[in-house]
C-alpha cells in the first residue's frame, strides 16, 4: 500500500499555493498518494482565469468580483505591495528557473494528485463547476477525513 499525503488548502495567497504544490509534487514524486482539499480561499487558485457566464444571485456576484479569477492572480501573504509583490516573486522565480503555479498544478494533474473543490465553501462562496478548472473531484470534508484517516503527512496551509 502506498503512503498517503494530505493537504488542506485553506489560503488563497500565493505563496501559500506554491508551497503547497510543491509539496503535494515532491509527494508523488516518492510514490505517494496525493490529495489536495481546497476549502474557503483556497478555492481561488482553481478558478478559470476568465469569466464564466453563470446564474447567481447577487451576493454570489459579488463574491465572485472580489475574489482573484484563478492562479495567476493571487496575492502574496506578506509584502503584497498593491499587487507588486507577486509581480516581484514570479519575476524570481523565473529568473531562477522555478515553475510558476500555473505549471505546478499542471505537473500535480500530470503525476495524479487528486486536486478536490470542496462542495459546502462552494455553495458558500456561490461558485460553480463550471468557474474551475478541469480534471478536479468535488466532495465534502469527509471525503477529505477519508484520506486524511490514512495519511501518513497531513498538512494544513
Amino acid at each position: 500500500m502506498k503512503d498517503q499525503t494530505t493537504i488542506v488548502l485553506f489560503s488563497g495567497e500565493l505563496d501559500k499555493a506554491i508551497a503547497a504544490f510543491i509539496i503535494a509534487n515532491g509527494a508523488a514524486a516518492y510514490d505517494h498518494e496525493v490529495t489536495i482539499f481546497f476549502t474557503f480561499w483556497g478555492l481561488n487558485t482553481l478558478r478559470k482565469d476568465d469569466a464564466v457566464k453563470t446564474k447567481k444571485g447577487l451576493l454570489e456576484k459579488a463574491f465572485g468580483w472580489m475574489m482573484p479569477r484563478g492562479a495567476k492572480k493571487l496575492g502574496l501573504s506578506k509584502m503584497n505591495f498593491g499587487g507588486l509583490g507577486p509581480q516581484m516573486i514570479k519575476h524570481v522565480m523565473k529568473k531562477h528557473n522555478a515553475l510558476s503555479l500555473p505549471q505546478l498544478i499542471e505537473l500535480a494533474q500530470e503525476q495524479g494528485v487528486k486536486l478536490v473543490a470542496c462542495t459546502m465553501t462552494m455553495d458558500l462562496l456561490g461558485l460553480q463547476q463550471e468557474e474551475l478548472i478541469d480534471g478536479l473531484e468535488y466532495a465534502g470534508v469527509a471525503a477529505y477525513l477519508g484520506d486524511a484517516s490514512n495519511g501518513k503527512v497531513n498538512l494544513f496551509i
